[in-house]
């Protein structure tokens, strides 16, 4: 008895249903995502059990390097360019409209400022190497950070949250000094970023 052949048919899946749900949660992702910015040395955070968590607006951010140095960063563009234009003023600096729109989409900053005009000559790829060997001057001689940050107060407000970011190898005297320049100003309010502590779990008697 002969065999039956029964017709062969291809299976068809439709993957539009699959390609769109792929690219909503893609459109997601992307729009709830908040991107780090990239910071001019590395710093190793100590570790804290505090759970409290910094504001992602309105933030005056200090970071502080292995070695002392200072950088600073604001977080809105046109607040930069008000602050940066206080602290010229100050040091009787003249900014070109180019410095102050390259100044506003930098990431963090910190070069003495009588060296920001030198330094904003610098090719922007260049910049990111060369900003770890500046630093903002915190000496009783000629405190700049202390000018940066009642710059910042004004154009900020009273609402803004100043967020201090150091090493654990950081020397104290270094922290200790930012922390003594805004208590001059009365600053007294001001938070350390630090890196979440696993607390284990007390033993069972």
């Amino acid at each position: 008895m002969p065999k039956i052949k029964l017709p062969r048919k291809d299976t068809w899946i439709d993957m539009t249903p699959m390609s769109d749900v792929m690219i909503l949660l893609l459109t997601f992702f992307m729009l709830t995502s908040t991107f780090l910015k990239p910071e001019p040395v590395k710093v190793n955070t100590p570790g804290s059990v505090s759970e409290i968590k910094i504001p992602e607006k309105n933030i005056f951010s200090v970071l502080i390097s292995p070695d002392g140095k200072v950088f600073l960063d604001v977080d809105n563009p046109d607040d930069r360019i008000a602050i940066l234009e206080r602290v010229a003023a100050e040091y009787q600096i003249n900014l070109t409209e180019k410095e102050k729109k390259d100044f506003s989409i930098a990431t963090s900053f910190g070069t003495p400022i009588q060296q920001f005009k030198e330094f904003m000559a610098i090719p922007g790829e260049k910049q990111k190497v060369e900003l770890a060997n500046y630093g903002v001057p915190t000496d009783s001689t000629d405190n700049q950070f202390q000018a940066w940050v009642k710059a910042a107060r004004e154009v900020k407000g009273k609402d803004m949250v100043i967020a201090i970011k150091a090493d654990q190898g950081t020397p104290y005297k270094k922290i200790k000094a930012v922390m003594g320049s805004l208590q001059d100003l009365r600053e007294n309010r001001y938070n350390l970023i630090t890196s979440l502590r696993e607390v284990s779990a007390p033993k069972p008697d």
